[in-house]
């Protein structure tokens, strides 16, 4: 028999994770000491409050059924997270939809706004969820480059009017993977005038919005004045609240846009398990306590990886907040063969910048995601590269 993938199998590229695993795993084997800032996934546990709420909802015999959408104790805890945190009122029956993590979210969402051959506005370099969604809706991307002169922000003057006028979407992701810039309120402002004048939803991807170094916390795109009539934010409780496998989010914003999308997710799936949605609610309930704590721990982290990168030569993207750290090697070569060096000369594994995007080409992202102990380490083996 023979099998053959589909036409629009071609789109997906095998991710690099897998091999770099590989890579890492034999390095092990050699008894090197191997420390891997490759993947964003959170080694902190979540909250003991978070782990009981989820064990005594599942020992519940009446937990074990279909939800559909959110549950209206998971709605009104992101409400209420939503007007604590950035004072922004969201209607929990209207503005609030639950996905099964962010990435589920990100790649089913331009299904429910393009049609095939419209234009969407992202980023380069960007979390490819966000390509796999355009490209699997037939959508176009426009991609619009993050370069220092810009502090790593998109410069949507520089967006062709015709590009701008055909535009149906627009993805950003302020702290964001793999490049942690952060906005201020005047770029949000712009954003909102933007989508105002050329009726482009706006999608503000805040995963990383807990994850702020100094000063006040992120603000909200939501905050912006105007910003719930041209769009929507996503934030996720994998990497804030430690619940990465637990695959829950929710997008907020618009209720028009809230509405097709729920439109869609009605056809997708039947909903998240409801002891996590508890579970999640529990963390939002407490977010100011679980958040500080997460902040302490990576506040130093970020400090450690930055500055030793800095004192062994490397070019390290200005950042107070996210959960990468966006880096320049000091080497003449290709970034995938750089990692891949890395692991065999020292035991470090990094995610290579091209994957993101052409953008990304000779630098390297690395995840706040080892101890204080394990950086200092990673920094040490990293002095002895020899290429």
């Amino acid at each position: 028999m023979k099998i053959e993938p589909s036409l629009k199998m071609s789109i997906f590229e095998p991710a690099i994770f897998g091999d770099l695993k590989a890579a890492a795993e034999a390095k092990k084997a050699t008894g090197a000491e191997v420390v891997d800032l490759s993947l964003g996934s959170p080694d902190l546990p979540p909250d003991e409050k978070v782990r009981q709420a989820l064990s005594e909802q599942s020992a519940l015999a009446t937990t074990y059924g279909y939800t559909l959408s959110g549950t209206k104790r998971f709605n009104e805890a992101v409400a209420n997270y939503y007007k604590r945190r950035s004072g922004v009122t969201l209607n929990p029956d209207t503005e609030i939809i639950q996905t099964m993590g962010s990435q589920e979210g990100l790649v089913h969402l331009p299904f429910a706004l393009c049609n095939e051959g419209d234009i969407v506005l992202t980023t380069n370099p960007a979390y490819v969820a966000y390509d796999a969604g355009i490209k699997l809706a037939g959508a176009v991307p426009y991609y619009m480059p993050l370069r220092a002169e810009n502090g790593f922000l998109p410069n949507l003057d520089d967006i062709p009017e015709d590009i701008a006028q055909k535009a149906k979407l627009l993805i950003l992701n302020l702290p964001g993977n793999p490049v942690p810039a952060l906005p201020d309120a005047t770029f949000f402002d712009k954003v909102v005038a933007f989508a105002k004048k050329y009726n482009v939803p706006v999608l503000h991807d805040a995963a990383y919005s807990e994850y702020y170094f100094e000063g006040d916390s992120p603000s909200s795109f939501l905050s912006t004045p105007g910003a719930m009539e041209v769009g929507m934010e996503i934030n996720s409780l994998s990497k804030s609240f430690s619940l990465a496998g637990a695959r829950i989010a929710y997008i907020v914003g618009n209720a028009e846009m809230i509405s097709i999308i729920k439109q869609l997710k009605s056809n997708l799936d039947y909903g998240t398990f409801e002891p996590i949605q508890e579970a999640a609610a529990t963390a939002l309930d407490h977010a100011e306590e679980i958040t500080d704590r997460l902040r302490k721990e990576f506040t130093e982290r970020h400090r450690v990886l930055m500055n030793g990168l800095e004192n062994i030569g490397w070019s390290v993207t200005p950042s107070s907040g996210g959960m990468f750290v966006w880096a320049k090697y000091p080497f003449d070569i290709d970034d995938k063969a750089f990692v891949f060096k890395a692991i065999e000369q020292c035991g470090v594994v990094m995610v290579p910048g091209s994957i993101f995007g052409t953008e990304g080409a000779g630098f390297v992202r690395l995840a706040l995601v080892q101890k204080v102990e394990e950086l200092q380490k990673a920094i040490a083996q990293l002095r002895a590269l020899k290429i």
